[in-house]
């Protein structure tokens, strides 16, 4: 994994390689101390991240590790800590399955954080927000908010942060932020925000080119109300199922107005914009969610929602797998009817229930229920 890291070509003989190692992690699995596991896991992701295949032997020697962090949980050193969150978090972000071994490994080592807080470095601290934030509502509000004020008020310590680690904190940082910001009645932490202005102030005096962190600095700007320094350059695609729906939609509603792939704000640019009505249509696909499941939202899904309706915006997710003919489709146009016939309004925050009706959000099964017996349907709260 760091020779990969640092360059090498992944020729066939390095695939062979790696190929005939992992039946070994599974048959050795009960013999791997604390450090084994940490470095297993944290290749496995790195060698993901660069491109490395996702074979079944691959996903079965991650499966048969994921309990081994269980057991051993007591024996992790914070630099071990680091490594396994960051590493689950970026293999369920390259496509990873959400397994229960997953949400039980996360669970068990979160805690951890709280209670070894003081002992890790500047890039301990960046890969732990970062991880903790990308995992998005896999964590429990409350555990990953603690886990976040644990770790904030080192931030402002003397650390040397490198500029890659101030970006990746201060999106950790706005991703907390917006979870707080999308559950009705969740206090505002103004301690956070505080860290959000800080960083982004560190991040902007080093001057970042690349297009990730400038994106991040026009977010973080965004969210604090302050002038955008950047002009962050968004590459778009528009994929088949998004334009499917966007041409059904412009079909149902002639009248309409349809902006795509456009950047609000100096934001990430959103799926569809109806200008008229201060209303986004994202039609989501599995990389909005944790693993693909299409059911547990990923920290940047979360963080761009909640910017949207922070700027005044009504957000309608969509996912893809819910829109398979022109029937399914017809089932949210019939919703969005209702909605544009409303007087445009701003929503601070959505539900975060699983699923997508109005501009809430609830599972499949609600939703057809909702169809059909208009006295099941939710209100979505507005402030």
């Amino acid at each position: 994994a760091k020779l990969v890291d640092s360059g090498l070509e992944k020729t066939p003989e390095f695939k062979d390689a790696v190929a005939a190692l992992l039946p070994h992690v599974n048959a050795q699995k009960d013999q791997f101390i604390p450090q084994h596991i940490a470095n297993l896991l944290w290749a496995m992701a790195k060698l993901m991240d660069n491109g490395h295949e996702q074979t079944p032997e691959f996903n079965e020697a991650v499966v048969a590790l994921l309990p081994c962090v269980i057991v051993q949980k007591a024996n992790f050193n914070p630099q071990e800590i680091a490594n396994l969150l960051w590493a689950m978090a970026k293999l369920v972000d390259n496509g990873q399955e959400q397994t229960p071994g997953l949400n039980e490994a996360v669970v068990a080592l979160l805690p951890l954080v709280n209670a070894q807080k003081d002992q890790f470095n500047a890039q301990g601290i960046a890969n732990l927000l970062w991880a903790t934030a990308k995992l998005g509502e896999l964590i429990e509000l409350n555990l990953a908010t603690s886990s976040f004020e644990s770790l904030v008020y080192r931030i402002s310590e003397n650390f040397q942060f490198s500029q890659e680690e101030i970006s990746m904190s201060l999106w950790g940082v706005m991703v907390c932020c917006a979870k707080l910001a999308l559950v009705a009645n969740a206090n505002k932490n103004n301690v956070l925000e505080k860290h959000m202005d800080d960083l982004l102030t560190r991040l902007e005096n080093t001057s970042p080119e690349n297009a990730e962190m400038q994106s991040i600095i026009a977010m973080a700007a965004s969210w604090l109300g302050r002038a955008c320094p950047v002009v962050p350059n968004y590459q778009t695609t528009i994929s088949k199922t998004q334009a499917d729906f966007r041409d059904q939609l412009q079909l149902s509603i002639p009248s309409l107005k349809i902006e795509e792939e456009k950047s609000l704000n100096s934001l990430p640019p959103v799926d569809l914009l109806l200008p008229d009505h201060n209303m986004v249509i994202e039609v989501q696909g599995p990389s909005h969610y944790v693993g693909g499941d299409f059911k547990t939202r990923n920290g940047s899904t979360l963080l761009k929602i909640a910017l949207l309706q922070k700027s005044g915006f009504e957000v309608i997710e969509i996912p893809v797998n819910k829109l398979w003919n022109q029937d399914s489709m017809k089932l949210f146009i019939d919703q969005i009817k209702t909605r544009v016939s409303m007087p445009p309004q701003s929503h601070d925050f959505v539900s975060l229930k699983r699923g997508w009706a109005g501009a809430a959000y609830v599972t499949a099964e609600e939703h057809l229920e909702e169809q059909t017996n208009p006295a099941k349907r939710k209100k979505t709260n507005s402030q």
